[in-house]
């Protein structure tokens, strides 16, 4: 759909403020409230035909261990994650890597704190009968930076994703989740 533009004096519609609001960019789809001293969250009816490519963003609560790595899972699929994971760290400038090779999961997209939780990921095709891609960035804050890219290898279509801090358990903060438009 092409965006309407305006003119001064020009009468706007519902119609036509609703047909720019579905344009382009992304779309707001769900937030969800992670709960107290849990060990993981997760979030159902997150993708469907509607949209191909999504954003998942968590932020707020708090992890009751500082400083570990927040995964992500999609459905129930534990078994065919490939992702890379480079880095640096602040203190020493000394280099990070790390892989995914047939893991259970997405093992390092996030960062869970006693001060906060963190999640920047942009998945393609989760719910198309494709592999899964994704890439993230990660900020373990007082220590280092990380960028992180994979795919999950399968066709299945996914409806729900799981996330799971390494050690310790979750409270608040909101998962939001948001499609990109397929224009």
């Amino acid at each position: 759909m092409a965006i309407t533009t305006y003119t001064a004096g020009e009468i706007l519609t519902a119609a036509s403020l609703n047909n720019n609001f579905a344009s382009g960019g992304l779309q707001f789809i769900s937030a969800t409230t992670i709960g107290t001293t849990v060990a993981s969250v997760t979030v159902s009816a997150a993708f469907s035909t509607t949209y191909d490519n999504y954003k998942i963003v968590v932020s707020g609560g708090t992890n009751s261990t500082d400083n570990v790595v927040l995964a992500l899972q999609l459905g129930a699929t534990v078994t065919g994650y490939y992702a890379t994971y480079t880095g640096v760290t602040y203190s020493t400038a000394a280099a990070l890597l790390a892989a995914d090779n047939n893991a259970a999961n997405f093992a390092r997209p996030g960062n869970a704190k006693t001060n906060g939780l963190f999640l920047n990921i942009d998945l393609i095709s989760p719910f198309l009968a494709k592999n899964t891609f994704f890439n993230a960035g990660a900020t373990v804050s007082n220590t280092s930076t990380r960028l992180c890219a994979g795919y999950l290898d399968n066709t299945t279509s996914y409806t729900a994703f799981t996330l799971t801090p390494a050690f310790g358990t979750m409270t608040g903060g909101t998962v939001r989740v948001y499609g990109y438009t397929n224009s």
